[in-house]
């Protein structure tokens, strides 16, 4: 459930045009995670990065879990394209080579258009997550 909630709050970070379209009285809780929004990108990110390892390691769940390993394996490649997306400054901080800089740029150059659609998808696979959790738990 955890994983769902924190999945579906990126989501919201990553679109908050859509939100406060529909919510105008949301601005002053996106602006208390706005500060934030670098760390929770980066922490996401890596976090993601070790989802997919996970998630391809344990393919053997997909043929008794499918649903569950699909789920895990969405909730793993949004969770770094959507971290990339957000914490791409703090993650230069910490990676100095010039070439690794260049590779990150690439990478968030192909996946930043799709920001918008990554975001909903994000807070629709988080939504998920916590319905699923509470009805199968």
């Amino acid at each position: 459930m955890v994983n769902g909630i924190w999945l579906a709050v990126l989501g919201i970070l990553a679109v908050p045009s859509l939100v406060l379209a529909r919510r105008p009285d949301a601005k002053e809780m996106l602006g208390k995670l706005a500060p934030y929004q670098g760390w929770m990108g980066a922490v996401s990110a890596l976090w993601g990065v070790w989802g997919i390892i996970s998630a391809v390691l344990n393919i053997g769940w997909l043929t008794e879990w499918p649903i569950y390993w699909a789920t895990w394996l969405a909730d793993s490649v949004l969770l770094a394209s959507l971290g990339l997306i957000l914490g791409i400054g703090v993650l230069k901080t910490f990676i100095k080579q010039p070439q690794a800089q260049a590779k990150l740029d690439q990478t968030l150059a192909k996946i930043a258009p799709h920001q918008g659609r990554l975001g909903l998808a994000g807070v629709g696979v988080g939504a998920w997550m916590i319905v699923a959790s509470i009805v199968f738990h």
